[in-house]
């Protein structure tokens, strides 16, 4: 990955952290607070829960590589951004459930050095939102091993609506 790549991703974790934080702190009423990075083997970010510290796995959900390009601001061809405006028009559950299933699944695999850890997946797509979660929460498998204490969904890129799976 190179150097404005691993930038990015690394403001795209900061920036969910953050957010997480402040709708987990106003929701709860828990404080929540001093995001860092870290290296591999270890989750995207750690913050202190309290006084307890608290790792967290960040992952972004697309509803498409196409529109993650799109959200991520990549030039796109005149065909992909039709494809997004058809996509946009016909908001389809079942791509939300297999996508997010498959995200779950890819996640559980992951071991970390660490003791408490916490899964938030931060929707990127403009076409999802919290009902869209809420309505299909019942319908993901979370995979029996997994390293993950919690598992939250951020349902909207750029408010605090949040959603615990478990």
């Amino acid at each position: 990955m190179d150097r404005a790549s691993e930038a990015e991703k690394i403001k795209l974790e900061h920036d969910a952290a953050k957010l997480f934080l402040r709708s987990y702190e106003k929701q709860f009423a828990v404080h929540m607070r001093h995001i860092w990075h870290n290296e591999p083997n270890k989750p995207d970010v750690s913050c202190y829960q309290g006084k307890t510290q608290l790792d967290i796995e960040i992952a972004h959900f697309y509803a498409s590589e196409n529109e993650a390009m799109a959200v991520l601001g990549r030039p796109l061809s005149l065909s992909t951004q039709r494809e997004l405006a058809a996509m946009s028009q016909a908001a389809d559950s079942d791509q939300l459930s297999i996508g997010l299933q498959r995200l779950l699944n890819q996640k559980a695999k992951k071991h970390y050095d660490s003791q408490r850890v916490w899964l938030l997946i931060r929707n990127a797509s403009p076409i999802y939102h919290l009902g869209d979660f809420k309505r299909l929460k019942a319908t993901w498998e979370i995979p029996d091993c997994h390293p993950f204490e919690q598992v939250w969904v951020l349902c909207d890129f750029y408010h605090g609506d949040l959603l615990r799976l478990f």
